[in-house]
This record gives C-alpha cells, structure tokens and sequence, in this order.
C-alpha cells in the first residue's frame, strides 16, 4: 500500500496552519514548521500576566461562508460574534470608516470646499472620457486621476507619506488598488452633482468591509484561532516544530537545527525574499529581484489601562498622532483583569532599529501625550506596557515591484512541489479569511 504524500509547511500563521489542515483531512501527512513558540504570526496574540493583548485587530469575517462554518465550528462557545464599528478621527470629531466623501469635506473651509469638488467631479469626467486612472503608475498618478488633485494634496499626500515613510510618487499605483481605503464617492456625486448619477458605482467605489457587517473574536484575543486550529491539526495527526531554525532549503530536503529532513511537497508562508534566501540554488537574477521587495515593520503597544472604557468603538484610525490606529478589543469581547480596567492596542509602523522599534522612553512619552490630547486616558492610568514588533508587517508595493515579483513567481512555477502563498509567501494583502483560503488552494494544488 503506497505512503500517503508529505507536505511541509513553513510557517504557522493562519495560512500555514489552515493549509495544513486542509492536507491532513486529505489524507497526507503534514508538518508545520514555525520559527515562533506559538501559532498565529501576525495574527497570533500574547499573554502577559492575567490578560491577553494582540499585535493589531484580528477579527475574522463571514465573507467566505465555507472558512467561516470550519472556524466557528473550531472555535465553538470560544467564538463572539460583535457588531463592525471602526472609526477615524478627522477634523476633531470621529466618523465611521470607511469614510464617506462626505465626512472629509465637511470640516473644509468653502474656499477648499469649491476646489476639491470641482476637482473631483473633473477627475471623475476625466476617467470616463480617457480612462486615465487605468493607466496610471505611481500611487500619486492613481489618487490624482480618481479623487483630483486638490482632494489628494488635502487628504492623502501627507498621511500615506507619513505612515509609510514614502511618498506617494514612489509606490506604485497597485498599492492604492490593493490597500488604500476608497472614500465612497457615488454618495458625494450624488449629494453634490446629482446631474452625473450614471457614473457606475464599481469605477468609484471598491469596498473593503461592509458598513453592517459582524466580525468573530473571543475572550481571550486573537490567539484563539491559530491555536484551535493547532490543536486541530495535532488531534489529526499532524506535527508542528515551534521555536525552528532553517539553516538552507533544497529540492529534497530541509536543514533544520542541525537535522536533515526530506521534503516531498512544500507549502512556503515566510517572507518571500527569505524563502529566496534560504533554498539553495536559486538564479542570480532571482536573489536581487527578492532583494528588491521591502516590508514595512510594524510596532504594536499593548497598554492595561486602569479605565473601564477608553473607546466608543472596536478600533480608531488617527492621521495625525504617533499612532495610526488604536484597538479596545474589551469592546468586542476581551476578558481583561481587573474588571474595571481596559486594554488598548497602540499600532505603528516603523523601521527596524529606529525609536518606536526600540521602544525607547521618548516613544512611550509622545504615546501617553497624544493618548491624553485625544481624550482616551491619562499618564497616570496606564498601568503596563508591552511592547511587540514584526519586521514583516506590510508588503512595500514600491515602483516596479510587480516585474520583480513576477520574476520569483515565474521561478517558483518552475520549482516542483513547492508553493510559496500568503500574506508574506505571496506578497499581498489579504484577510483572515482570504489567507486561509490561500492555505487551502495550495495544499489542494500540491495534492491533485
């Protein structure tokens, strides 16, 4: 009777983990090795001392209806369901997000008011008319031909070049398609210009979450997913190294920690570059195009505040603190000890070796005063700091990143039974559910 196939998974975020599953229930035999002492990557969360904090705002979704029953039926009476509410703060005071058209132009003066309309009606006629925005190349290019360009200098320049640290003429016109929130223009052209209603809504408006929409958290954070599917894989038969070092990769076999293990099949989810850098043989060319392709780290405060609500909602964007965005997932279910206290998710990019990487003392200083000018607490009531970094958080879509990307994606379709998928194995930006679902195609594709 022939072996069942072997597939070795690199990397235990929620990708790895559901590709791994997927395999297992398939029949294969599965290994899931993962550099990390717990299952999760981005989305795995940390215990430090009675409570739980994340690395960010981790909530799955329901979009993939097939993903969402497996993961609830995982997660069981673990798994709250709670109502979208994110915010961004504009102009002192706090709107829903995605923001509205509407919401940005409300705190402009009517000089401002005149310009950024006239330019946005001119960019929408201009789109119909040359399609423009179709051939864009930098992101600027993109911003400019869909929101005009008074619009793009009052409201995205700055911002996007503040919280990437590059400018929008140095990104390419890709990453305002895959990552750049899309303000829901039909709404203001209909409010302001109602004689252009023809205008299609999906030139306009791409949605990335729904305005009514219920996510799915639990008690105890974010880390509840990856491991419930850890245990799941476990109870399969399936194995998982934790704390794993991968000196080189290649085409039959892994060093690991001083062993030689074989490889049959290969489902990669680390960082493309690195994955280029660990296997053995790869072209010249193929070592400097993954040389070419950056990440943004990122820099995350888990705060324990002694305040028994700092937030009106689940997470707020903010364009002008040190922070980009602030989770309270007390709000969405969060068991936090003591009752009366809260904990608060600080978010920021970063660079590797600056100051909020560090987390130096003038860091956590600017935190605390723009926590207490934004009115969510005060020096005094923060009680614990923790602080979590990852030198991968976000794919850096600079200019000519898809001719270098395209160039290992062409070399990896050539490799035999290796995969490379995920939000750091391919280069993307998905969701939860979305990265699951990559797990699952590529351990589908290495099986049929």
């Amino acid at each position: 009777m022939p072996q069942p196939p072997h597939i070795t998974i690199l990397g235990a975020g929620v990708c790895g983990l559901y590709a791994a599953l997927t395999a297992l229930r398939k029949g294969a035999q599965v290994t899931v090795i993962e550099k990390d002492s717990l299952p999760g990557g981005l989305a795995a969360g940390f215990k430090r001392g009675e409570n739980h904090f994340d690395q960010g705002v981790h909530m799955l979704h329901a979009f993939d209806e097939e993903i969402y029953e497996d993961i609830a039926q995982l997660m069981a009476d673990e798994r709250i369901p709670v109502a979208l509410d994110a915010r961004i703060q504009w102009n002192g005071s706090s709107y829903r997000y995605p923001l509205k058209g509407l919401d940005i132009l409300a705190g402009m003066n009517p000089l401002q008011l005149f310009h950024c309309t006239l330019g946005l009606f001119l960019a929408g006629v201009d789109d119909l008319l040359n399609k423009t925005r179709a051939a864009a190349i930098t992101s600027e290019d993109a911003l400019i031909a869909t929101y005009g360009t008074p619009l793009y200098e009052f409201f995205f320049e700055e911002f996007t070049h503040r919280y990437w640290n590059i400018h929008p003429s140095r990104l390419s016109a890709e990453f305002v398609r895959r990552k750049m929130p899309r303000l829901k223009i039909l709404d203001l052209v209909r409010k302001l210009i109602p004689s252009v209603l023809k205008i299609s809504a999906d030139k306009y408006v791409v949605e990335n979450a729904l305005s009514e929409e219920t996510l799915h958290y639990s008690a105890t954070g974010s880390e509840t997913l990856p491991r419930v599917l850890a245990r799941e894989i476990e109870r399969l038969g399936g194995k998982i190294i934790y704390g794993a070092t991968i000196p080189s990769i290649g085409k039959n076999e892994i060093k690991l920690d001083g062993q030689t293990l074989p490889l049959q099949k290969t489902i990669s989810t680390i960082p493309l570059p690195l994955l280029i850098r660990l296997h053995e043989d790869p072209p010249d060319d193929i070592k400097r195009a993954a040389q070419s392709l950056h990440y943004k780290p990122i820099a995350t405060f888990g705060l324990l505040v002694r305040k028994s609500r700092c937030l009106e909602g689940l997470y707020t964007y903010y364009r002008d603190r040190i922070f980009h965005r602030i989770g309270e997932p007390k709000n969405a279910g969060l068991k936090v000890t003591p009752a009366d206290h809260t904990v608060l998710i600080v978010e920021m990019t970063c660079d590797i070796g600056d100051p909020k990487w560090n987390d130096s003392p003038a860091i956590r200083h600017q935190i605390t005063a723009d926590l207490a000018a934004e009115g969510i607490c005060e020096p005094g009531e923060i009680i614990q700091w923790n602080h979590f970094t990852n030198p991968h958080g976000y794919p850096i879509y600079k200019l000519d990143f898809e001719t270098h990307l395209g160039k290992i994606r062409g070399w990896l379709d050539a490799q035999p039974n290796l995969i490379s998928t995920g939000r750091q194995g391919a280069f993307t930006y998905p969701a939860m559910h979305n990265a699951m679902r990559m797990g699952h195609a590529a351990a589908i594709r290495l099986l049929t």
